[in-house]
Order: C-alpha cells, then structure tokens, then sequence
C-alpha cells in the first residue's frame, strides 16, 4: 500500500465520524444552519427587505420569505450582476455558475466564499466515504478523469462565470493534480466531439483507474475508446473500479456500461447542482444519497402534489415521509432564500437522512392527469430491459393527444437500442404493466380507455447526440430531458428519424 493509499484511509475514517455525528443529529444540525444564514444576511438587500431581523423561528421565516424560483429571484441576482454588493449575501460572489434558463435566458447562480467550499468538500467527501465504506483506496494511486466543461472564465464587473464544472476545476487539491486528467489545454475544448476525441488520444494508453461524469456523455467516450482500441474499456484500463457520476440516474445505463466496460466496476452517486452540493451515496448498499445537512443549505420540502396549489404547506425534515415526491427548496450561503431548484425528491431513509431524485417538478407527463413521473419511467424501463436482454444507449417519453385516424392517445418512447429485444411488443407491455402498477391514475386511464398502451418508436445510433447537438447543448452538464408533456423534443426527433 503506498503512503497516499495509506493516508487517505486514514483521512477517510476522520470525515466519516464528523458526517455520522451530524447526521445523527440531523434536526439540531439544521436549527444551527438556520440560524446561522439568517444572522450573516441580516444586513444584506435581501434581508432588511425581507426582516431578518425579527426571524426567529421556520415560522417566522415562512411569513416572510415566499418561495421563489430564478425568475423571481432575478431582480436581486441583476443588481449582482451589474456590480453590487450585499444583496442575497454579505459583500460579492467569487463566481457565477452560467446555465441555461428558461423565460429569463441565461441563469447566473452565485457562488460564494462561503458556499463555494461545500461543493469541494461534498465531493471529497463522497470519495472518502467510498474509501471508509470499502476499505478500497488503492484508486488514488491511479490516473482520474472528470469529464467536464471548460475551465476558461469569463467576467462581469469583477466577478468570474462559467460553467460550475469549469469553476470547480480550478479547485482540484495538489495532491491529485498529478493524477487528474485530461490535460488543461484538452478540458478547454469547446466543441464536445473534438474534446471527447481529444481525451481519448491522451488517455488510451494511460493507467485509468476513477472516470466520472454523466453517463450519456461518459458513454459516448467509452464508444470511442473501443473505436480506436477494438478493446473493451476493462481491458484499455485494467485498474479502473470506481465510475462516479451525476446528474441522471444511471440504472437504465447499467447494463449497456457493464458491456461497454467488460465487467462491473463499483459506482457513487452524487447529486450536485449549480445551487449546491445537496447529496452523495455513502454506503454500497444503502439506496439513495446522504442528504448534505451540515452544509450551510437550510432545507425545506413541499408535496410535488400540492405544489400548484395557492398555499402548498412548507414542511421540515421531521416531518417528511418515505416514499412521498417532495419538491425541494434551500436557502443557502449562497444567497439564495426559500429557492425552488426546481427538482423532486423521494426520501429512501430518516436514519440517516437519504434521497433520491425523482424527477424535475416541470418534466413530466399529465396530458390527462397522469402526472407520470421521470422516476416512474426509469423503474419501468430497467424492469424491460431487465426482462428481455435489451441494452438501450438512451430515451425520452412524450405524449401523443392527437393519433392518427381513431386511435386512442398514448405515450410514445422514443428508444435508441444498443441491443433490441427478441419481441418489441413484449418489451413495451413490460413497461406498460410497471407504469400502471406504479402510477394509479395512469391505470384508471388505461382501464377508463382514456389512454392506449404505450407505443415505442426506435431511434436509430446517435439520434439523441445529433438532437442535442442542434440545439446546442452537446456534451458537459447538459442532459436530456426523460419526460416532457409536449411534443417539442418528439417532433424534433421525428424529423431526425
């Protein structure tokens, strides 16, 4: 065992007996996170607009802080923007992560001096608990690569943006510096297929033993990889075990990467955004991911079902139930108060408190009330592939309200195939039967013969990474919507078709 495999088992249990106390304390834990940011944004914009001084309790904080998401918060980010300071938070933000917006164009999220630590702590911290866990740490010997995007900032008025892979990519401790790949020149690629090509000439004959990134994308070098080899990943990278990732939930990728790879290789799980780093997997073979209490986030949560009602009811982590969607909201360090992220949740445990995405509160299918769910898609789909043997590289589901002729409507997946299965009827009845057996109202529509049984449409090779690449959103942190309640994406890929 060499010294950093060695001090870094050591460094590994240190941090798990700090997470274990917090999150064995997890009511306590967030009171003080509560307090804490209400205190520092006393004196901010925000704060005296919104009487932070006479907070003292959720209640008091209910009263007076609505929850908002970008659009409404965007007033107070603009004056950021433009220079201000002591806005959301005390003084400026040392970043701003740029993503994609919705109805206001380009999102700037800020990252600040005391919010900007968490993402880098979380992420160490999700290795070292793999390490604690597994007692494997024989990885850190071995090369590292983060597929991500571009370090190379921009600035406005002082502050620097960029993509909160390229930002956290300045954040790489020294001692992995020498392990982390790709090179800098080749991560300041933009165009994603050059990069991609890029990283496989630098990294084929290398001794890969972490890759990390989102599947799809992951997925897409992998396939390069064995182009140009005719090898299996497992055998280009015989030490490689750990595949990190994020961002989609990597099951209905499972059996194509194992493949792809040759083997199984151990996974984490992470769940980071540009608002925060909110959970990771801890343990191998618990399901969901420890909930980052300790974190400077304050959490709320609200029932995806009553969350378009006038006044949906803003609960604590107490009184959360397994099981149960639940769209959650923050308030950070970074200075964003009662935020919808825009995510949803299901909580998997309450000792300690785990999570896992269910979806996103606006994908979703309820053309008919069914309010089908991205989890409820994904579950249905590793149950067919499980079934029949078919690999699948990607898919996305819409509904189809006006068929032709006097067809009943229907969902309509569009499924790109690594491996058809034998029987193409019995792959989507499969899927049909887990839908209904997940999602009531989808069956009373079915039995109500409101809906016909879902319908699949193949996707030929590379569909969804041409759909992606013509609208711009190739590669890095973008991924493709699972679910959508209009035809938008549908009828962009039938023209591909």
């Amino acid at each position: 065992m060499s010294i950093k495999s060695f001090t870094a088992k050591i460094f590994a249990s240190r941090i798990r007996k700090k997470i274990d106390y917090w999150a064995s304390h997890p009511h306590k834990t967030q009171e003080k996170v509560f307090q804490e940011l209400i205190r520092k944004a006393k004196a901010t914009k925000f704060g005296k607009e919104h009487n932070f001084d006479h907070i003292r309790t959720h209640q008091d904080f209910m009263q007076n802080v609505p929850v908002r998401d970008y659009e409404e918060l965007k007033p107070y980010v603009d004056l950021m923007v433009k220079g201000q300071k002591d806005i959301l938070w005390p003084g400026k933000p040392l970043y701003y992560a740029k993503t994609s917006g919705t109805t206001s164009g380009a999102k700037y999220i800020p990252l600040t001096k005391d919010s900007m630590p968490t993402h880098i702590n979380a992420a160490r911290n999700a290795i070292l608990c793999y390490i604690e866990d597994t007692g494997n740490s024989k990885f850190v010997d071995g090369k590292m690569i983060f597929l991500q995007g571009s370090p190379e900032l921009d600035e406005k008025n002082g502050v620097k943006l960029g993509r909160l892979s390229g930002i956290v990519a300045h954040y790489v401790p020294a001692y992995l510096q020498k392990n982390r790949m790709p090179s800098w020149e080749t991560n300041c690629i933009e165009d994603w297929e050059d990069k991609v090509e890029a990283i496989v000439d630098e990294t084929a004959k290398e001794d890969m033993s972490v890759i990390s990134g989102i599947p799809s994308w992951v997925q897409m070098y992998f396939e390069r990889l064995i182009d140009n080899t005719g090898k299996k990943v497992g055998e280009i990278f015989p030490n490689f075990n750990l595949f990190i990732y994020g961002g989609v939930n990597y099951e209905p990728y499972r059996s194509k990467f194992e493949n792809l790879i040759g083997r199984k290789v151990d996974s984490i799980e992470l769940y980071p955004a540009s608002e925060g780093f909110f959970a990771f997997q801890d343990k191998q073979d618990e399901k969901g991911m420890l909930l980052q209490l300790d974190s400077g986030m304050f959490y709320e949560f609200i029932k995806a079902d009553e969350f378009y009602e006038e006044a949906p009811k803003r609960l604590l982590l107490k009184d959360v139930e397994i099981g149960v969607n639940y769209v959650m909201i923050i308030s950070s360090t970074a200075g964003l108060w009662a935020y919808n992220i825009g995510d949803t949740i299901q909580f998997t445990s309450d000792k300690p408190y785990r999570v896992i995405v269910s979806g996103r509160i606006k994908h979703f299918i309820s053309a008919f009330g069914e309010h089908v769910i991205a989890k409820e898609v994904e579950q249905a789909m590793q149950e067919a592939v499980a079934a029949t043997g078919a690999a699948i590289s990607e898919f996305t589901v819409a509904p189809q309200i006006n068929p032709d002729g006097d067809e009943l409507p229907f969902h309509e997946w569009f499924v790109e195939f690594e491996q058809e299965p034998g029987d193409l009827n019995k792959f989507a009845e499969i899927i049909d039967r887990s839908l209904q057996k997940q999602n009531s109202y989808y069956l009373d529509l079915i039995e109500g013969s409101i809906l016909q049984r879902l319908k699949v449409t193949r996707v030929p090779q590379n569909a969804f990474q041409n759909y992606m690449k013509s609208i711009g959103k190739l590669g890095g942190q973008n991924k493709l919507p699972r679910l959508s309640n209009d035809r938008k994406i549908a009828d962009k890929l039938k023209e591909i078709i």
